[in-house]
């Protein structure tokens, strides 16, 4: 049966616009993206099937081209328009931030965060430079590593935060693992970052390292 002979209430994007977004399915959410299905299967059908076979809804947001071009009905073009849906939500979520002070906003950054890194597959260690007024300047991924580890390199971080006259920061690094538990080593860099800033008068307020889950932040936990 087509999705055009369900019920009006059961269509997604009927049912997302009396309902709203949050009340979809995966497969829904999923499903409008696609807009038709492949012979035999509904769009919503097909939503299912790529569910299934991709793992899971983040499996197949993350997939890169040969892996989504792989399954039933999709290629290059819905990759590509899948891949802007999500670079929207990301530019989306950095214009939240900046119209606001980070401290204040600590779950905007968060939400910031674990859209820019929790995808990556490899170590990547970023910073969010803040203005006077904790307010964003401006994020850079400064460093990829394998995903046993990135080399991070003082003088660096302190050479971008001096070229942005940042006043503050915020430090980030993914965990590929998954498990956003801080080694040994995530603080003492820490630490040395910390101490590497204060000669230029530059403030970190923060350490999150992103995993599955929320991202810790290491200045809650009393270790920074």
């Amino acid at each position: 049966m087509s999705i055009r002979d369900w019920p009006a209430a059961e269509r997604p994007r009927e049912k997302l616009l009396e309902q709203g977004a949050l009340a979809l399915s995966d497969a829904e959410l999923l499903a409008i993206f696609l807009r038709t299905g492949v012979a035999g299967l509904s769009a919503v059908d097909l939503a299912r099937q790529l569910l299934s076979d991709f793992g899971g809804l983040r499996p197949l947001l993350e997939a890169d081209l040969p892996g989504f071009s792989a399954r039933l009905g999709l290629g290059p073009a819905k990759y590509a328009q899948l891949q802007a849906v999500l670079e929207m939500g990301r530019r989306h979520l950095a214009e939240t931030l900046r119209r606001e002070s980070a401290l204040e906003s600590p779950q905007a950054v968060r939400d910031y965060l674990k859209a820019r890194l929790r995808h990556e597959p490899h170590e990547v260690f970023g910073c969010l430079f803040l203005d006077s007024k904790h307010r964003v300047l401006a994020y850079e991924s400064l460093f990829h590593g394998s995903i046993d580890g990135a080399s991070v390199y003082p003088r660096q971080v302190v050479k971008r935060a001096l070229a942005h006259n940042a006043a503050a920061l915020i430090l980030t690094h993914n965990h590929p693992s998954g498990v956003a538990e801080p080694s040994q080593a995530d603080r003492l860099l820490t630490q040395q970052l910390k101490s590497a800033l204060a000669l230029v008068e530059v403030r970190v307020l923060d350490h999150f390292i992103v995993g599955d889950g929320e991202p810790l932040s290491l200045a809650e936990h009393g270790w920074l």
